[in-house]
């Protein structure tokens, strides 16, 4: 499929639904739709691992201290999950940002091992979110994935088929060198995974960084240099990351009060919390609260 009809078919799908600033789920697993008729501001995030094809305008994202401006036709690999800050910069109503996004699946990736076994494995720039121009094929997979919306029944019998290829086709690409170092559990790569996991799942409690690098299978001072090559983050900054964007999201609410949301997501002082949270985001937790609560 082209690119053009693929971006058609996408817009058809999130018309249906009234606008919104998350992704759109379609009905193939793992499968969502994105669009925006206007740029925006920067916005920080935790990017899930995803891969993302750009149909229509652009984007920049910032990760660390890397910028990333991408657009028609480029997809974006997402191998962990990793805060970043990003904003749509080219998009309007009649020619709005859209984009196809697909879950990836690490058991799919290191099934595929014996597939790409022969693929050398990079010794030096493998990146948790990298960006290439999309070949041919993989556009291709996508279009016919997205197409599967549609059909109910044979998206049951193939989706799964293409979603495999869409993993194969990104284990081949030159972005997906650091999915290539998943494929094997002692990797670097998967134990950072393995402690991102657990940050995840023990975000308010206290965490040690010893016991997440013995978790890991490294010794500390490693698994820090490895935890920040691949999150640009430490430990306990991705920690606080997680705390305070569970927090946006409860203050968006409208019903929390701000001590309650401060505690709930683990902090011990309010005024810890106020300080962490107009840094990240610009504004203090109650005005903020009062801002999200007006625009929802």
């Amino acid at each position: 499929m082209e690119l053009k009809e693929i971006a058609e078919t996408v817009d058809r799908h999130a018309l249906k639904h009234p606008p919104s600033d998350e992704a759109i789920p379609l009905p193939v697993d793992g499968l969502s739709v994105f669009r925006q008729s206007s740029p925006t501001t920067f916005e920080a995030l935790l990017y899930r691992p995803v891969v993302c094809l750009i149909l229509q305008g652009s984007k920049e994202t910032v990760i660390g201290d890397r910028k990333l401006n991408y657009g028609t036709g480029d997809s974006i690999v997402v191998s962990h999950e990793v805060p970043v800050v990003s904003r749509v910069i080219e998009a309007s109503a009649a020619k709005p940002y859209l984009a196809a996004i697909l879950e990836l699946d690490l058991g799919i990736i290191r099934s595929l091992d014996d597939e790409i076994g022969a693929v050398p494995q990079e010794q030096y720039g493998a990146l948790s979110l990298d960006v290439s121009a999309s070949d041919d094929a993989l556009i291709d997979a996508f279009g016919r994935c997205i197409a599967l919306a549609d059909k109910p029944l044979e998206a049951r019998a193939l989706a799964p088929l293409i979603i495999r290829e869409i993993h194969f086709r990104l284990l081949m690409a030159p972005h997906g060198a650091m999915l290539r170092r998943l494929r094997w559990r002692d990797s670097h790569a998967s134990r950072v995974q393995t402690a991102v996991a657990h940050i995840r799942q023990n975000y308010k409690s206290v965490l040690a960084v010893a016991d997440l690098a013995r978790l890991a299978g490294m010794s500390t001072s490693t698994f820090h240099e490895h935890f920040k090559s691949v999150t640009t983050t430490t430990p306990l900054q991705y920690q606080k990351h997680l705390r305070l964007m569970e927090a946006k999201r409860l203050l968006s609410e409208g019903n929390h009060a701000v001590s309650a949301v401060a505690y709930e997501v683990g902090y011990e002082s309010l005024n810890q919390f106020s300080r962490e949270y107009a840094r990240k985001f610009g504004a203090s937790p109650r005005k903020d609260m009062s801002n999200l609560s007006v625009s929802g």
